[in-house]
């Protein structure tokens, strides 16, 4: 069934799956890891409390945007789970960006904001 849908199907994506689905663009991240991005990225307005960023990893895991890693660094702590994207979630996760795109030039052309 998950080959058969659309990234469209999924759209619009939350806020913080985008960020999740976006530090994951960068390749194989382990949960606190990805929390500490997300944090970085938004210099600490979104700080992911562990269980609710682990529910999201397990959804976007069921919907198929996310891959549990099989490859692991060999000096790395056993417990950690690496996640990446998966083709589909790479496509969702394009097709949200060009989604947010479009609101931009329409506030640009509706001069809500300047011009890039």
């Amino acid at each position: 069934m998950k080959s058969t849908r659309s990234p469209d199907d999924l759209l619009p994506l939350k806020p913080v799956e985008t960020l999740i689905l976006s530090m994951l663009a960068a390749g194989d991240r382990h949960g606190y890891g990805i929390r500490q991005d997300v944090l970085d990225h938004t210099r600490g307005k979104i700080e992911l409390e562990a269980g609710s960023l682990y529910r999201l990893i397990r959804r976007m895991e069921a919907e198929g945007l996310i891959e549990a890693s099989v490859a692991r660094r060999a000096d790395d702590d056993d417990r950690r789970i690496y996640y990446h994207l998966s083709s589909f979630g790479r496509r969702v996760i394009s097709a949200e960006m060009l989604r947010l795109r479009e609101l931009v030039r329409l506030a640009e052309d509706r001069r809500l904001i300047a011009r890039a």
